[in-house]
Formats: C-alpha cells, sequence, structure tokens
C-alpha cells in the first residue's frame, strides 16, 4: 500500500491498455489540499518538476508520454487560465480579456468565466499528476487522452457500472485539461470533451485525441465491467464483440452496402 492506495492501480492500468488499445498511460490526477500530505508524498516518492513554468497539459505529458510522476505548485503553474480554475487566482480583467476572442464581449466573458468549476480559492497545496501504475494517492481523477473510440468505449462502460444515462458531459472555453479535471473531481462524474486551443497546441493533442476524465473512486467499478464484457464475448469491444481490437474499422453491413442504378432513371 502506497499512500494509503489498496486498489491494484497497475494492474487496471494494464487492463485497460491492452484491451482499449490505449497509445498513452491514463494519468492519475491528484490534488493536494495540506500540508500533512504533501510532505508525505515529497519523503516517499521519486517525482518530477518543471525547470519553468509551464501549463497543466504540458504537466501531464510526463506521465501519459514519458511515464513520469510530477509535482505542480502555484510557483510552476505557468498558466493563468488553470491558476484560475485550480483557484490560485481570483477572477480579473486580465483573465476576461484573455476570453475575448472566444466570446461577443467583455460581459459573456465575464459571466462565461464564473459558470467553470473550480477548486476552493486558496485553499490547493500542490497537485501530482502520473501514471495512473505508478499513483501514490487514490487518484482523485483518472485523465486519459483517446481517440473517438476508445472515448465510447469507456463512456459506455461508465454508464453501465454506475447506472447512470444519460451523461452529461461539461465542456469549457480554454480549459478542457485543467476545469475538465475539475470538473469530474467536483461533481463526481465522468467529463468527456475536445481539446481547447491551448491544450490542442500546448498539451500535444494534435492527432485529435478527446479528453476523458473518470472519477478515481470509480475507475475500478468501469475496469470491472470491462472485464464482464469480455467474459461474455470474448473481447472487450462493443462495436464488434469478440473482435480483440476495440475500433476495427469494419461495417458489419458491407457486404450489402450496394447501390445500383434504378430501372427508367
Amino acid at each position: 500500500m502506497r499512500g494509503g492506495v489498496a486498489v491494484d492501480y497497475k494492474e487496471i492500468q494494464h487492463i485497460l491498455m491492452d484491451e482499449l488499445r490505449l497509445m498513452h498511460y491514463p494519468i492519475a490526477v491528484k490534488f493536494i489540499f495540506n500540508d500533512t500530505e504533501l510532505e508525505d508524498f515529497k519523503n516517499n516518492v521519486t517525482y518530477h518538476k518543471p525547470v519553468h513554468p509551464i501549463t497543466f497539459c504540458q504537466f501531464e505529458i510526463g506521465p501519459r508520454m514519458k511515464g513520469q510522476t510530477v509535482l505542480g505548485t502555484k510557483e510552476t503553474l505557468g498558466c493563468a487560465n488553470a491558476q484560475f480554475i485550480f483557484g490560485w487566482k481570483p477572477l480579473d480583467e486580465a483573465e476576461i480579456k484573455s476570453h475575448q476572442k472566444y466570446t461577443r464581449d467583455m460581459e459573456q466573458a465575464e459571466r462565461f468565466l464564473k459558470t467553470k468549476s473550480r477548486l476552493p480559492e486558496g485553499q490547493l497545496r500542490a497537485f501530482v499528476v502520473s501514471p495512473l501504475s505508478e499513483t501514490y494517492f487514490a487518484p482523485d481523477v483518472v485523465h486519459f487522452y483517446c481517440d473517438n473510440m476508445q472515448a465510447y468505449h469507456l463512456v459506455v462502460d461508465y454508464m453501465a457500472a454506475l447506472d447512470v444515462h444519460p451523461l452529461r458531459p461539461s465542456l469549457t472555453m480554454n480549459s478542457s485539461a485543467c476545469g475538465g479535471c475539475v470538473f469530474a473531481y467536483s461533481e463526481n462524474t465522468l467529463n468527456m470533451l475536445t481539446a481547447c486551443s491551448g491544450s490542442y497546441n500546448s498539451g500535444k493533442t494534435e492527432r485529435g485525441e478527446i479528453n476523458v476524465m473518470i472519477p478515481g473512486g470509480h475507475i475500478e467499478l468501469v475496469t470491472q465491467r470491462l472485464l464482464e464484457r469480455k467474459k461474455l464475448s470474448g473481447s472487450a469491444s462493443v462495436t464488434r464483440p469478440g473482435d480483440l481490437f476495440p475500433g476495427a474499422d469494419v461495417c458489419k453491413n458491407c457486404p450489402l452496402i450496394i447501390c445500383v442504378k434504378a430501372k427508367g432513371s
């Protein structure tokens, strides 16, 4: 057990990576609100930290692409919007102006910003992002960067496992990674959304990856549901049960999709 973690997150990551053919490691996101927990982490974990301030979506490059555990603080988070989302800065005129390129006017920009999910102002001490298999803490959120069909499989299993339908994800302007994770954490529900303009380039999602955020307390249930389906059909695929590849791009009606010229036309 590490940091109070009893769930086998290493095995969960292996199952998800193998069955869904994920390209990136699932990211365990932990929000730290007290100094004791922060010191416990620092004293017991080998971790990385940025040389220069970077965005939250850039923090996540380390765990999902390089298998690194990275500690983030207010001083090393170089994104004003993420600082606002994490409660590390109040809403100010500069933040409102930074959203003008997305909105019709300043009034709309301010109103939109006030509807974003935020952590309680001034309470966050630090955050940790790591590959799910290496998490020291039980994660608050598990963040997936995946393709369309991988996202669909995660969402379908989530709805079945948690008995919730329909799901109502939350998409906000200019805050996909940071705001998306905070929404999943605060509302204790799955979130699914596109990249925002910042995470598309800064966060390296130029392959068109979709964000799926699952509350840490739900990830074991989702994985168990995937395994239940596999036991019944022989594979984790819902698009083609029995097919080992979850997103096989093959139409089941291909031999029937034939159009011919109608007589008399």
